[in-house]
């Protein structure tokens, strides 16, 4: 649990609301009497996610359903929210999508769905909700959720790394521009939770079917800590102003383990890569 009442009446707004990670979060922020205001661009998930918000409870100011990759929608919705209500507390970049790939097979819609919707996305939510909270000089927090592919070089992750790495940046960066509008800034860097995101990512030309695919990726299933897990931990972590978020132990080593020994984890990282080309490598088909 996140500090004692750290999230009572605080006005908190979060994307990527109706599923995985965004919806724990929104029902853990509920039931700590935080004040809601969620988006996701799936209707059926983000209403669920109000109404068990509701009922535990929570207090949801506003939702609404659109992609944040619309500049326009998330500046309309944040003109709207700011018409009837103070500047948020806490701002959550959550959303985000995930396609793995080797580049001769990630397609260019691979490359630009990652940037746009993992890196512009909450581009466009910090350009509109965070100058209002600079002028309302109250403080508060951003969390921007990036990935251990933003700390780490894993293999087939190059499209996902480039968003989820830049987004770290710029949240490093903010973290110190914003200090001295006593505005908090965390970066969350999971590795596997178990979310729709990690059974439906994209792998570009491989089929997810193929029994020795499925063996490689249950295994990297069965590592995942849990949405509620993940959740526990970013609340906890903007509650002690926290840069680094992690949501389990081995991507604090991992991180660590690059950090401190260099030569030790590239010799790793490329035999790792090897494992991971050769497990995902689908079986010929038997005429």
């Amino acid at each position: 649990m996140a500090q004692s009442g750290y999230f009572r009446a605080k006005r908190c707004f979060l994307t990527g609301a109706a599923s995985g990670i965004g919806r724990a979060t929104a029902l853990a922020l509920a039931a700590q009497g935080a004040e809601l205001f969620l988006t996701d661009r799936d209707p059926d998930g983000l209403a669920a996610t109000v109404a068990d918000a509701r009922a535990v409870g929570g207090v949801v100011a506003a939702h609404r359903v659109f992609d944040i990759t619309d500049r326009d929608a998330v500046a309309q919705f944040a003109a709207d929210i700011h018409t009837a209500h103070p500047a948020m507390d806490v701002v959550m970049n959550i959303a985000g999508v995930s396609a793995w790939g080797t580049v001769d097979k990630l397609t260019h819609q691979d490359w630009k769905s990652m940037i746009d919707i993992n890196l512009m996305g909450p581009i466009h939510v910090i350009e509109v909700f965070v100058p209002p909270m600079i002028q309302a000089r109250r403080g508060g927090h951003l969390v921007n959720v990036s990935s251990a592919a933003g700390l780490v070089a894993l293999p087939w992750h190059a499209a996902y790394s480039a968003s989820k790495y830049g987004l770290r940046g710029l949240s490093e960066v903010l973290r110190f521009d914003l200090a001295r509008h006593r505005i908090g800034v965390s970066v969350v860097v999971p590795g596997a939770v178990h979310t729709p995101l990690v059974d439906t990512v994209r792998i570009a030309g491989v089929d997810r079917d193929d029994p020795n695919v499925q063996k490689w990726t249950g295994r990297f299933s069965g590592h995942a800590v849990s949405p509620e897990v993940a959740a526990a931990k970013i609340l906890r972590g903007v509650a002690a102003n926290r840069y680094l978020v992690y949501t389990s132990a081995d991507i604090r080593a991992l991180y660590l383990f690059k950090r401190t020994m260099w030569w030790p984890y590239s010799i790793a990282m490329k035999q790792v890569n090897l494992i991971f080309s050769r497990a995902l490598r689908p079986r010929p088909q038997r005429r």
